[in-house]
């Protein structure tokens, strides 16, 4: 008599084969069953006067906040005045490579660290130097230029 070609371990591959795809299809027949019954006010949440969320509708009697359209205000951040109020600066080099060429300056006032590149200095400069600078927009914000050592 011959033996049969399918081994115990091919027996129990197909059983769990066959065990998922049925659990997937009861799986798949209970999501329509589900959304069949759901329909679109179960999905509907609403938020409250305090940011909650609830499955009620809010009460329009207890609306108690009138927005005017004449109160509110479109229009661009104002700039940073105290930037622009001095031309002149001051501040003390905290980082400057020589053989880059850039470095950085601590506003005196602000505490801003504002760039500084070689091509902006009036003087030499090195790190520790109180220097007088005036203060430009950059492509990647404030870059001092002018910039001449105190004394």
């Amino acid at each position: 008599m011959a033996r049969s070609q399918e081994t115990l371990k091919k027996k129990d591959v197909k059983n769990k084969k066959d065990k998922k795809r049925k659990e997937k299809e009861q799986k798949k027949i209970g999501r329509r069953e589900n959304d069949k019954k759901s329909s679109f006010e179960d999905m509907i949440a609403y938020v409250d006067e305090f940011g909650g969320i609830s499955s009620t509708p809010p009460d329009p009697d207890k609306k108690k906040n009138v927005i005017l359209s004449e109160t509110i205000e479109i229009s661009t951040p104002k700039q940073d005045s105290t930037l622009n109020a001095d031309p002149v600066r001051k501040g003390i080099v905290t980082f400057f490579n020589d053989s880059k060429g850039y470095g950085f300056i601590k506003d005196s006032e602000s505490q801003e660290s504002i760039f500084v590149h070689v091509n902006n200095l009036l003087e030499e400069i090195k790190e520790g130097n109180v220097v007088n600078y005036e203060v430009e927009r950059g492509p990647k914000g404030y870059t001092a230029t002018q910039v001449k050592v105190c004394r």
